[in-house]
């Protein structure tokens, strides 16, 4: 009963670690389009169950791979932005020059 319990509570992937380690090497553009062809094979439908899944759990890691690389831009930016309006303050001034 307890491998019932454990298989309900984290069930198996299909992907492989090969699959899921490509995909945590992609660039953001290619993790994007394979996102797009997944949910394009599962919207244009004519998949079994199976299949179905396997394309959803694609779907599912591609977009975290993607959204992990949007966050890690977006935190570069906002230091950027925090960075600039720091030296923005001492612009032309003395403290600037020290």
């Amino acid at each position: 009963m307890t491998d019932k319990t454990n298989a309900t509570a984290s069930p198996a992937s299909s992907l492989t670690d090969k699959e899921r380690e490509e995909i945590a090497q992609m660039p953001y553009e290619e993790a994007r389009d394979r996102l797009i062809q997944a949910v394009q094979k599962l919207e244009t439908g004519g998949l079994n169950l199976d299949q179905s899944m396997r394309q959803w759990e694609l779907g599912e890691a591609l977009a975290k791979r993607a959204q992990s690389l949007l966050n890690d831009v977006k935190a570069k930016l906002d230091a950027a932005q925090a960075e600039q309006a720091t030296s923005a303050n001492t612009a032309g001034t003395q403290s600037n020059l020290d």
